[in-house]
């Protein structure tokens, strides 16, 4: 009688993950294969980082973060894809250094690129990639209709193979000089930026270099959900509440206020009761980051965060150029509770 049509948009899933982590995690070798460390690896353009907090051990935590280890450096560049794989900034940037690069651009919508471990990743409409010649394969649209073709491209430029004069690497080449030929805004990031800018590579295209800080929000008598046991979270509905409610904080949202007074006709929602403990009203400290943010920044913010919680806990919200996203929250010194959703 009825017809419901079929929501033709791919589904979002969220992947909510407890891990048990040492007591001590080293900085400059930190873990890679166990969550969160993997999480932080495997979405590495992010624009927006909070880090949450109780208030009696920011101060602490804000000494750890001082000077230069609490700031993110980046570029803002106009460059053509071709001049990437040209000259010193190839060998410097790419062979021998860790660069990230982000091209301007819609996802689905718009040619990207994105540079990454020194893997070139083209994400490109159909028309384009039957001109360029190369191989990629089709990016899966899930099935909806009137979604154009897309396919994407990989290149692991550090390979021995990735050199001028190679057959592979040349085709790469002539179809960045005659067909991937627009100038195009990039967010670069160099971790091993040299003490000069005039003597990078990159000083001839005239960067617009950028420096972020956090910026400190006081959050007063924020109810918080009470955790005495981890297994209080592992049911379905309680870990969704519970990233809820850190979605909520991010957005300093009047609702998790001990005091709010709203009419339930506009909003009925509660701060969550995990196990048979009340929330309590504690003051929060919300630090945000905003701008291009590498991995490796994040994952040294959590390390130190680590490092100072005792027995306290803290979390973080990541947000992502591509609508990824993830969240973490560290509970006393072991427990790290994660949701990575896309």
């Amino acid at each position: 009688m009825f017809d419901f049509s079929r929501h033709e948009t791919l589904s979002s899933k969220c992947y909510f993950t407890h891990s048990v982590l040492p007591n001590y995690a080293e900085r400059d070798q930190p873990p890679t294969k166990k969550k969160p460390f993997s999480t932080f690896l495997s979405q590495p353009f992010a624009h927006t980082l909070d880090l949450i907090l109780p208030d009696e051990i920011h101060e602490l935590i804000q000494q750890q973060l001082d000077g230069d280890v609490g700031t993110v450096c980046y570029a803002r560049v106009y460059m053509s894809l071709g001049e990437i794989l040209m000259g010193d900034f190839f060998n410097e940037y790419i062979k021998k250094g860790n660069i990230l690069m982000l091209s301007e651009g819609r996802p689905g919508v718009d040619n990207m690129f994105s540079l990454y471990e020194g893997v070139l990743k083209l994400e490109l409409d159909r028309p384009t990639y039957e001109r360029c010649g190369l191989v990629g394969k089709p990016i899966p649209d899930g099935g909806r209709k009137h979604a154009k073709s897309r396919y994407a491209i990989e290149y692991n430029l550090r390979l021995p193979s990735m050199l001028h004069g190679k057959r592979g690497f040349e085709r790469l080449v002539w179809a960045c000089k005659n067909v991937l030929n627009n100038s195009l805004a990039w967010l670069f990031h160099d971790p091993q930026a040299p003490s000069s800018e005039s003597e990078s590579p990159i000083a001839k295209h005239c960067p617009i270099l950028k420096s972020i800080r956090p910026t400190i929000t006081n959050l007063p008598n924020t109810l918080v959900p009470t955790i005495t046991a981890i297994s209080d979270t592992y049911n379905a509905d309680a870990s969704a509440d519970l990233l809820e409610w850190l979605g909520l904080v991010s957005l300093d949202s009047p609702r998790i206020r001990a005091h709010d007074s709203i009419d339930p006709y506009l909003s009925r929602y509660q701060v969550p009761e995990l196990g048979e403990s009340d929330p309590v009203a504690r003051n929060l400290v919300r630090m945000r980051w905003y701008g291009f943010i590498p991995p490796n920044f994040i994952r040294d913010v959590y390390i130190r965060a680590r490092k100072v919680v005792g027995e306290e806990w803290f979390a973080m919200n990541v947000s992502c150029f591509h609508g990824q996203a993830y969240s973490l929250l560290n509970h006393g010194a072991k427990d790290t509770l994660s949701w990575e959703y896309n």
